[in-house]
């Protein structure tokens, strides 16, 4: 076994009629433990260290193989947010996830700051009045790929209005657009993956750089909602909550799942969790040689919650958190036993991101925007 912090002390104990308990603890240098020669049977793991949440689980040893449980991480049990912003409405991260965009104020008057979590400075970007000198509210926000321009959509009482930011102009400049950038062509959904473009157009066809991809064309819905999620060796569409993989020998999409609300490939892509409202699914895109072993292509429940699942993301390849009712969960992706679970925090109706730069979680709630420690080692 492997764990974070080091020198965690793990007991282990026979669950047969012999009851037979060892303590044994990590090393120092790097966090593991071997213990040899113990008879196959079902044994209680518990791995534990003061001011952190205990990891238990009950584990088969077979004969002559090795029973592994690796990347285990111990979360601690005072878990610390400190508020990073107050009176906020909204918030939205930048592509490369050093700098935030702060929605300050109310309904009636509020403006756009620029937050640098390198130095921790703000900048003004716009104020409410700057759209309209009456209310106007905030439809939607877009930061440009190259963090170069902000595109936003506001309603005003003389309807719904345009605009784009120029980040690079100091200061910033506003300027009203007639309509959004719309794509050319008729395709419903595109990606972009290793400088190709993948694509959905209105009849079905899945095109790669504009040419025909797919032998056998989707049946398209009207006004249905799309979205492409694109791996080395998978291709994923979602079609509202309905969820379809590309088979690249016969060039079509099978369905692979219904009521899909949510799907994001992991950090290292090797598995895709997509989510019902109740449920937590993985659909593993490599082998797993590290045990719980898996194969490519195998597909699992993870997780079956009473409460509804608002939003998740990967902590790394062995940890998802989840937004569920008013907690937010961490849990782990190995489903050998009890899948363990945990939670960092409790707050009114939060909305979060997890940041993959500071491995920091962000959770917006009552107008606060509460920041944690860091999450990860």
């Amino acid at each position: 076994m492997k764990a974070s912090p080091k020198q965690v002390d793990v007991q282990i104990e026979e669950t047969g009629s012999s009851k037979k308990t060892m303590n044994e603890k990590t090393d120092f240098f790097f966090g593991s433990l071997l213990v040899e020669n113990i008879f196959p049977g079902k044994y209680k793991i518990e791995i534990k260290k003061e001011g952190y949440l205990p990891w238990q689980k009950i584990l088969d040893v077979k004969e002559k193989e090795v029973t592994g449980i690796k990347n285990i991480i111990l979360f601690p049990e005072n878990k610390k947010f400190s508020v990073l912003a107050e009176n906020l409405n909204n918030f939205w991260f930048f592509p490369d996830k050093k700098k935030i965009i702060f929605q300050e104020g109310d309904k009636e008057a509020w403006s756009l700051k620029s937050y640098d979590l390198s130095n921790n400075v703000k900048s003004h970007l716009i104020d409410s009045s700057d759209i309209s000198a009456k209310k106007s509210d905030l439809l939607s926000l877009e930061i440009s790929p190259d963090s170069k321009e902000v595109s936003l959509k506001a309603t005003t009482s003389e309807g719904i209005k345009y605009f784009q930011i120029n980040l690079e102009e100091n200061p910033p400049a506003l300027t009203k657009i007639k309509s959004p950038v719309v794509a050319t062509g008729t395709g419903l959904v595109s990606e972009k993956f290793n400088n190709d473009i993948y694509s959905l157009d209105k009849e079905g066809n899945f095109l790669k750089n504009n040419e025909k991809f797919s032998n056998n064309p989707l049946a398209v819905k009207k006004d249905a909602k799309y979205v492409l999620k694109i791996s080395s060796d998978y291709i994923f569409l979602q079609e509202d909550k309905t969820l379809y993989k590309f088979n690249f020998e016969i060039k079509s999409f099978e369905k692979l799942a219904d009521e899909v609300n949510i799907l994001k490939i992991s950090p290292g892509s090797r598995a895709l969790a997509y989510l019902s409202d109740y449920e937590v699914w993985l659909f593993f895109l490599k082998d797993k040689e590290g045990e719980p072993i898996k194969k490519t292509g195998e597909k699992i429940i993870l997780l079956r919650l009473s409460e509804k699942i608002k939003d998740f993301y990967w902590l790394n390849e062995d940890y998802l958190i989840l937004n569920v009712g008013n907690v937010i969960k961490v849990i782990e992706t190995d489903n050998r036993g009890n899948v363990q679970s945990w939670d960092l925090t409790s707050l009114s109706d939060p909305k979060m991101f997890f940041n993959d730069f500071d491995k920091k979680l962000y959770v917006l709630s009552d107008k606060k925007l509460y920041r944690s420690d860091v999450l990860l080692p």
